[in-house]
């Protein structure tokens, strides 16, 4: 399946010739995912693997020459928690702290593994054709949400200039490494940001879908919630200011609240399903009667040298199967993690705030600035009818009160993950749920003008022009030193990101 008929699959328009910012963001999201996976390979093997103290199940069965090729090759995209989805899309969830990685993911991986790569079971074990598969979907999966972001930006900046430089920034994202290695974050941003658009464009079942597997991948994909409940909510304040009197609306009131009452709880149903019903599967597998599992020894005495608990065959429940709401993912990020408010502020995580500083300062700054564009529209919720004199001004950009929403769910996630988790994965967090991160730092490199076309309008707000010069990347990178501090700093900062991850992670040191 091409590029062009998976983003149709997906809901996307496909790639077309009137739209040639959209063609250069899938050839440059391509080119960057075929560049990650080069470098990744010469970085492990120029530099030597740390040993970290990190979940690393023994290899079963013995790896043959043709797995030890692709673990020379691909090896630095199976370190750290890509150990758990490739375990899990093996072994199921035979361990209780597995149950902290959702289902989707892995058992996207099994199905590839099995299917399209089932020729390849003569060569090549599980094990390694689960890690090819996470490497194909991966490179699909972030070339398409490069696509649903530049898509997403053009339906709430109302400027394609911008949504371009957006999407181009993911490209390479300061959370590159995971977008690529065998982790989850990839398959949720193109769910996310594809389900955005498709709530932009107000097809909300198509979105209420989409978001609801973002749930089945990752657990934050709750948060997503809060965008049905904002625009059911918006629209029945809207409704409540036209009309024909007061007494023509208190007789629909009653009528038009429980409408959208039903309709937001039936959405956040649907969006919460996943994560309900993986906590109930946790529950049977791990509370109910003992299961008697074919377990390799190799693997039982891991769990007994590490501490994992295994499915209790004695009937011994877990503490958490006799709580009130018995969740094992609160429980394994309290007990497992140590995750829980204010937790991590300790002297010995400086280092840690340190790397989550660059991204903290960027969410933050893009909070303060569209508040101090927006006070207005932030102080009534964007609840209020915009007032006659305003209706004829040009509302496009960053600034603009469609991304409203969109700020109040990255601070949230911000705030989230600077209080109650481990700081350092702030900036994956961020980069794989949310698109202001990219849309405000288009919004400080939107003055470049040398990525246009002589002539071409900067301040069209629906105007794609001819198109941008050459490689627009390259041009971008080539052009640094003649670009202002502040776009400096934000392309220093995505680059260094980009290529530090690729040499820490894929050689097993901490990373982000």
């Amino acid at each position: 399946m091409s590029v062009t008929e998976a983003a149709f699959k997906l809901g996307m328009e496909p790639v077309s010739r009137q739209d040639p910012y959209l063609q250069a963001v899938v050839r440059t999201a391509a080119c960057c995912r075929a560049l990650t996976l080069l470098l990744q390979a010469v970085f492990d093997l120029l530099i030597p693997d740390h040993t970290a103290d990190a979940f690393s199940p023994p290899r079963l069965p013995e790896p043959g020459a043709c797995d030890l090729l692709l673990e020379w090759l691909l090896g630095g995209l199976a370190h750290w928690d890509a150990e758990h989805f490739l375990f899990i899309a093996q072994w199921g969830y035979l361990y209780e702290h597995n149950c902290a990685f959702f289902p989707l993911y892995p058992l996207s991986l099994r199905a590839v593994a099995d299917g399209a790569l089932w020729p390849l079971q003569q060569l090549l074990r599980l094990r390694s054709r689960l890690l090819l598969s996470a490497v194909l979907l991966n490179s699909l999966f972030s070339v398409l949400a490069a696509a649903a972001l530049y898509k997403l930006g053009c339906a709430v900046l109302r400027c394609h200039k911008t949504a371009f430089l957006a999407a181009l920034l993911f490209c390479i994202s300061p959370a590159n490494v995971f977008m690529t290695a065998a982790y989850s974050e990839s398959m949720f941003t193109v769910l996310t940001f594809s389900a955005m658009w498709q709530l932009e464009k107000g097809q909300s079942w198509l979105s209420v879908l989409l978001f609801s597997l973002a749930t089945g991948v990752r657990a934050n994909g709750l948060v997503n919630t809060g965008f049905f409940l904002y625009s059911r909510s918006k629209s029945f304040a809207l409704q409540l200011q036209v009309g024909s009197g007061w007494v023509r609306k208190l007789s629909l009131l009653q009528r038009q609240l429980l409408g959208v009452a039903s309709s937001v709880l039936l959405t956040c149903a649907g969006i919460c399903l996943p994560f309900a019903l993986f906590q109930y599967y946790a529950y049977v597998r791990f509370c109910g009667p003992g299961l008697e599992l074919a377990v390799p020894e190799l693997l039982q005495q891991l769990a007994l040298d590490k501490g994992y608990r295994l499915v209790p065959p004695n009937g011994i429940k877990p503490p958490w199967c006799s709580q009130r709401f018995p969740v094992v993912y609160s429980y394994i990020q309290d007990v497992y993690w140590n995750v829980g408010f204010l937790r991590y502020f300790e002297l010995r995580q400086i280092p840690n705030f340190l790397l989550a500083l660059p991204v903290t300062l960027l969410g933050s700054w893009a909070t303060w600035t569209f508040t101090v564009a927006n006070p207005r529209h932030c102080l009534t919720l964007g609840l209020e009818r915009r007032k006659k004199e305003q209706e004829g001004k040009p509302r496009f950009g960053f600034c603009c009160p469609a991304v409203f929403v969109y700020v109040v769910h990255a601070t949230a996630l911000l705030v989230l993950g600077f209080f109650c988790m481990h700081v350092q994965v702030l900036t994956r967090f961020l980069g794989s749920s949310s698109p202001v991160l990219y849309w405000f730092s288009a919004h400080l490199l939107r003055h470049e003008g040398w990525l246009w076309k002589e002539g071409a309008d900067r301040q069209s707000s629906s105007s794609c022009g001819k198109g941008p010069v050459g490689h627009p990347l390259l041009r971008l990178l080539l052009n640094y030193r003649s670009m202002t501090p502040v776009a400096q700093c934000v392309l220093g900062y995505f680059v260094s990101y980009w290529l530090l991850g690729l040499v820490l992670h894929c050689n097993c040191l901490p990373w982000t």
